[in-house]
């Protein structure tokens, strides 16, 4: 059976639809960086996205072929993730998407090291015939954190939000959103096959004791 980082660590990928205080521990991930509408079609987003499945998948079935990743195990590539901010807004103005800074991102299994990240960025241009120079090996460190399980449109986050505001105010917190610490969202569903009432997102928001 195939490590599932979902099943395996359920806590972090499969929260109930009401707020909860976790801290997260490090991990590593590939990370594509950019800027822009993640709706545009062909756009940075959807460029970026590519890379980081090109990489994961090499990485993922690195066993098929000459290059050994010592403590490989057979897992399950993990969902899509994505660290977002806008210059000069507090909070998320959905209705000017264009504004959008963000790091999208895969959760690295433990074992891959640098140097097996360089091989697949390295593999994953060549066979998939595109350029994954843009991929990056990144350490996330988010610790204490409040999330939510948010069922429906993206644009219908600010609900979720909300609830999440009042949840930690209540508990003595508020938000650590800065340059280290970020929004952060967790795709447990297809855009592309689910109706937008049934989108799955795992909503993360930094936070601290007031």
């Amino acid at each position: 059976m195939a490590f599932d980082f979902k099943k395996e660590y359920k806590e972090f990928y499969l929260p109930k639809n009401k707020p909860e205080i976790v801290t997260v521990p490090k991990g590593n991930y590939i990370a594509v960086r950019g800027k822009g509408d993640p709706n545009e079609e062909g756009g940075a987003y959807q460029q970026a996205v590519g890379v980081l499945y090109a990489v994961a998948y090499t990485l993922r079935m690195s066993y098929k072929t000459d290059y050994k990743i010592e403590g490989f195990f057979e897992y399950v590539v993990p969902p899509l993730e994505g660290f977002w901010w806008q210059d000069g807004i507090k909070g998320v103005d959905y209705s000017n998407k264009s504004s959008f800074n963000w790091i999208s991102v895969i959760r690295l299994p433990d074992f891959v090291t640098k140097e097996d990240f360089a091989w697949a960025v390295e593999t994953a241009s060549k066979k998939k015939n595109i350029d994954c120079s843009s991929a990056e090996f990144l350490t996330i460190d988010e610790g204490l954190c409040v999330q939510i399980m948010h069922i429906g449109s993206y644009n219908d986050e600010p609900v979720s939000v909300k609830l999440m505001d009042d949840f930690i105010r209540e508990k003595g917190y508020g938000t650590d959103i800065n340059q280290k610490r970020l929004h952060h969202e967790i795709y447990l569903s297809d855009p592309r096959k689910s109706k937008p009432e049934n989108l799955k997102t795992v909503i993360r928001l930094p936070i601290r004791k007031l």
